[in-house]
């Protein structure tokens, strides 16, 4: 079992590292390939192809088997990791991107799902801690290296970036080899045909609003092109859901799942979640290297904290489930925890110290590790085992759609805002005499690192100050500075009290949550159990049952493993000892 938690993990640490590290070099990575304001492009193929991919490989796996389809994610994602790091150009960078999202889509919703087939409910919430460690090391890791190599004018002849995706291939295949060798799942095939007219209007549905949500506020929300993503959007979803109600039982992701109140409710809240979970996550490092003058490096550092927060609410709230069965409480905890760290961030001013921040940030990580896996777990428990893994994907799906959003939205509120505030910060500064004796001084006026304040403070109709590159804040006057940061600041403020407002309203949905008793097998074993059922219904009634499902589950009941009582009761019970009270057994 450690053997194969290790392959998943280093399968995962793939997708996760990815996310920091490619961040913390974009900028060395544009500069060199002279296509910086071609970054955005980067982003937006890997998170296209990710984002489609994702509930493909949560029903190929439940047809066909999970441990082929992990195979080929990894590999797919070392073959686009190996062509990023040979590309010449930022369009060529962004087509291997793309090919690197297609492996990276089935990466973490594969693990995940597997997780499921070999342990139960109740034994999983105590590994979640294990799967978390990976997303605090590639949190901290994922800056340092990426600063280090971004850094680096070459490595072994390399240029220094190439080796933020060359990285991954040693690790991947090693993953790779440890998941060959030792996962061994037993065989669920079913002949069914794929829903690829529901996987192509997806494609058609999403592809432009992920590109309008990256793209937007440089395009602008309300041009005509924002208006055709649109469209095309609302048209692609509309040809999706015909497709999906034309499938039934072989959609991609069939729409009988939404009847589940545990399945829909954890929908809406993930997409909720990821809004101002990614939306908040977005601007502190941002706040942290342009309020508080941290290196990407260092700001990385800085959220520590916020790591630790998501370590130990995960290891506290993975042992309570594992030894109650409750889970629902640790969503509703941990929802309230992301709307009063969103709240208290938004206090935070230019003069706070890294004290402040830290501790504030603590408690939204906090919040954070108590909805990842319940959430996850909760729905992993109500499905049937047969549709686990489109279950998990979705799960992971809604919520990094609603980080997409969450990111698009709150970084163009930022962008839209801060114009005005850093305009207002001016103004007030305007009334000190101290920053009415820089001005006079002569020192700062010939000095050619203030020329972009003293500029726009003269042209009173402008837009003020760019902040395309940050950089001559380092430079110029600290009481020229000091408007600016304090207009990004409060830009910052407004971000973070929407993430709270956001927050709040999924904190209000996972009191809908419902609770069901954690089954007590295993997804391979319930499943087993299912096929063996099948098998004994098809010889009670003979032709009332395909000869091929009274055959397939013939098969499974032979190779259903002796086990106690309790791991062969009905897929939703729990040993009298464990069995809940009141409302929650009632359900």
């Amino acid at each position: 079992m450690l053997a194969i938690l290790g392959g998943l993990m280093m399968g995962m640490f793939l997708a996760a590292l990815d996310q920091t590290i490619v961040a913390t070099a974009i900028r060395t990575i544009g500069d060199d390939l002279n296509g910086l304001t071609l970054q955005a492009w980067v982003t937006t193929a890997y998170l296209i192809t990710s984002t489609l991919s994702t509930p493909l490989y949560g029903k190929l796996s439940d047809i066909y088997g999970r441990k082929p389809f992990y195979l080929v994610s990894i590999g797919l994602f070392l073959a686009g990791s190996l062509l990023s790091g040979t590309a010449t150009s930022m369009y060529q960078l962004a087509g291997y991107r793309a090919l690197q999202g297609l492996g990276g889509g089935g990466l973490m919703s594969l693990a995940i799902t597997i997780l499921g087939d070999l342990l139960s409910p109740r034994e999983r919430a105590r590994y979640q801690a294990m799967f978390l460690a990976v997303f605090g090391v590639s949190s901290v890791v994922g800056p340092i290296v990426g600063g280090f190599f971004a850094d680096a004018t070459t490595v072994f002849g390399i240029t220094g970036w190439r080796w933020i995706f060359l990285v991954n291939v040693p690790l991947g295949i090693a993953g790779m080899i440890v998941i060959a060798r030792v996962l061994h799942l037993p065989k669920h095939h079913v002949d069914h045909r794929i829903d690829w007219q529901g996987a192509v209007a997806l494609a058609g549905g999403l592809v432009p609003l992920l590109v309008i949500a990256e793209q937007g506020r440089d395009w602008g929300w309300a041009s005509g092109a924002a208006f055709g993503c649109y469209g095309l959007g609302a048209l692609g979803i509309a040809l999706f859901i015909w497709a999906e109600r034309a499938a039934k039982d072989e959609a991609l992701l069939p729409l009988r799942l939404f009847r589940n109140s545990t399945f829909s409710t954890t929908a809406m809240v993930n997409v909720v979640l990821g809004m101002g979970m990614f939306g908040g996550i977005a601007t502190l490092p941002l706040w942290l290297q342009i309020v508080k003058g941290m290196t990407p490096t260092d700001a990385g550092l800085a959220l520590l904290p916020f790591t630790g927060g998501i370590m130990v609410s995960s290891v506290i709230a993975g042992q309570t489930v594992g030894h109650t069965g409750r889970y629902k409480i640790f969503p509703v905890l941990g929802t309230g925890a992301l709307v009063a760290g969103a709240y208290l961030l938004a206090q935070l001013e230019p003069a706070s110290s890294y004290g402040d921040v830290a501790w504030r940030a603590a408690v939204f990580g906090f919040g954070l590790g108590f909805c990842f896996q319940p959430l996850v777990l909760a729905v992993q428990n109500a499905v049937p085992p047969r549709d686990m893994g489109t279950a998990t994907s979705s799960s992971l799906f809604f919520r990094q759609m609603g980080g997409t959003l969450g990111t698009a939205v709150f970084l163009s509120i930022l962008f839209s805002t801060v114009g005005g505030r850093i305009k207002d910060a001016f103004a007030t500064a305007a009334q000190d005499p101290s920053f009415q004796a820089v001005l006079q001084d002569k020192a700062v006026l010939n000095n050619p690192a203030n020329a972009p304040v003293l500029q726009a403070l003269q042209n009173p109709g402008s837009s003020t100050v760019s902040l395309n590159d940050s950089s001559f804040l380092s430079q110029i006057n600290p009481k020229l500075a000091a408007p600016i940061i304090q207009g990004f600041s409060d830009s910052v403020s407004v971000v973070m009290l929407t993430a709270a407002v956001v927050l709040l309203l999924g904190f209000l949905l996972t009191w809908f949550v419902p609770e069901l008793p954690l089954r007590m097998t295993s997804g391979i074993q319930s499943r087993m159990e299912e096929d063996a059922a099948a098998a004994a219904q098809a010889s009670a009634y003979g032709s009332g049952v395909p000869e091929e499902a009274g055959a397939a589950g013939a098969a499974a009941a032979d190779s259903v493993p002796d086990a106690p009582s309790d791991a062969l009761r009905e897929p939703g019970a729990v040993p009298d000892d464990d069995q809940p009270h009141g409302r929650h057994a009632a359900d």
